[in-house]
């Protein structure tokens, strides 16, 4: 099999590492933080401007129509850069469910608005009792005449704080853990009913908690089948883990860079670090760690086209075992042998840990899909 970039995606990929390596170095992230919601409005507009916005969605919506393949080099390149804007909440997820569920009105409505920079999103699904599982859901819709009713709290929803549209789970019908009888909503930040709280992450992104109090929204706000969306949730949530996986590889790529070239200047009693033979054999099975999560990220990848749904779940499962397996591993060693300056805010490869420690934990960590895995069908 060719794993080799096409002419199309080598340019891409020239163009994003372009964009970030004059625009993105640990000093500006610092800057962009300290913008409201925690990223560059100037930094987005200049991905719009380059097309990275609009890669997923189809030419007929005004796109690119390009594939999961191009979100993955993309995706890695905002990894290695430890790049702060809502790519994934709104183009990724946000576009997914457009892509995915959304009828005619809702993609005119929202897509170029998205391809353009004006509109982002965020998605509202964790709550304080469902951990990973995409169906335990206690957020109501209620109908009332012709609208929809919604009432309910949602967790750590990333870029709450500046999204123009959310993208809202909630139950239409049924228990709290019932696979059917999920539906999912786009409501305008702005309406009504919405109460935030905003804080900051582990890894220095902003998130939001969000109360729905009586939150009206119309019938067409409804994405797909109200009464049955769960399986147009774990598609979109299936995508969105391959994403981050390729960003990890992202992460994990820069870290082990950043950790060797360390090796290669530091000295202790007069003699490079480097020189040490245990440490060269730390930073080898550091690379294998990561060549390791960089196959699976691939193959999570090209999982995402998979027509058998739960052949797809299964395969980015996988991925996420190994991607997490290996993004600790990497992370604690890149610590471990820059030993104390590691620790302080000022070095950026602890920051690298952070993200790592926190793209294991979204959408499901590697505990959990281990024991997905070990419970699921055969993956080929």
């Amino acid at each position: 099999m060719n794993f080799e970039l096409s002419e199309e995606q080598g340019l891409l990929k020239r163009s994003v590492d372009g964009l970030l390596k004059g625009a993105y170095d640990f000093a500006q992230r610092k800057q962009y933080m300290k913008e409201k919601g925690g990223w560059s409005k100037a930094i987005w507009r200049r991905m719009a401007e380059q097309g990275l916005l609009g890669l997923p969605f189809s030419e007929a919506d005004g796109g690119f129509g390009a594939g999961a393949l191009e979100i993955m080099i993309v995706m890695s390149a905002l990894g290695s850069s430890l790049v702060l804007e809502p790519y994934l909440p709104t183009v990724v997820i946000g576009g997914g469910f457009l892509r995915h569920g959304g009828s005619a009105a809702q993609k005119a409505a929202h897509i170029p608005s998205i391809i353009d920079g004006s509109q982002t999103f965020a998605f509202a699904q964790l709550e304080k009792q469902s951990r990973y599982d995409l169906y335990d859901v206690t957020t109501t819709a209620k109908r009332r005449g012709r609208d929809w009713i919604i009432d309910g709290k949602k967790f750590v929803v990333i870029n709450g704080e500046n999204a123009d549209t959310l993208v809202v789970t909630a139950r239409s019908m049924g228990a709290a853990r019932d696979k059917t009888g999920l539906a999912v909503f786009l409501v305008p930040a702005n309406v009504k009913g919405i109460g935030r709280k905003a804080y900051r992450t582990q890894d220095g992104v902003r998130a939001t908690d969000i109360t729905f109090t009586g939150v009206e929204v119309s019938a067409d706000a409804a994405i797909g089948d109200p009464e049955n969306a769960l399986p147009l949730v774990e598609r979109v949530v299936d995508e969105a883990r391959s994403a981050l996986c390729a960003e990890a590889v992202g992460a994990m790529d820069e870290s082990l860079k950043i950790t060797v070239e360390y090796l290669k200047t530091r000295r202790q009693f007069g003699v490079l670090i480097g020189s040490f033979q245990s440490l060269q054999h730390r930073a080898a099975d550091m690379v294998i760690a990561l060549e390791q999560a960089r196959s699976m990220s691939m193959f999570a990848t090209m999982a995402t086209n998979f027509d058998d749904d739960a052949k797809r779940s299964q395969a980015v499962a996988a991925a996420k075992v190994q991607i997490g397996r290996s993004g600790k591993f990497i992370g604690q060693q890149s610590m471990q042998l820059h030993g104390g300056i590691g620790m302080s805010m000022e070095a950026k490869i602890g920051h690298y840990f952070k993200r790592l420690t926190m793209l294991d934990q979204t959408f499901g960590d590697a505990d959990y899909h281990l024991s997905n895995v070990s419970r699921g069908p055969a993956i080929v």
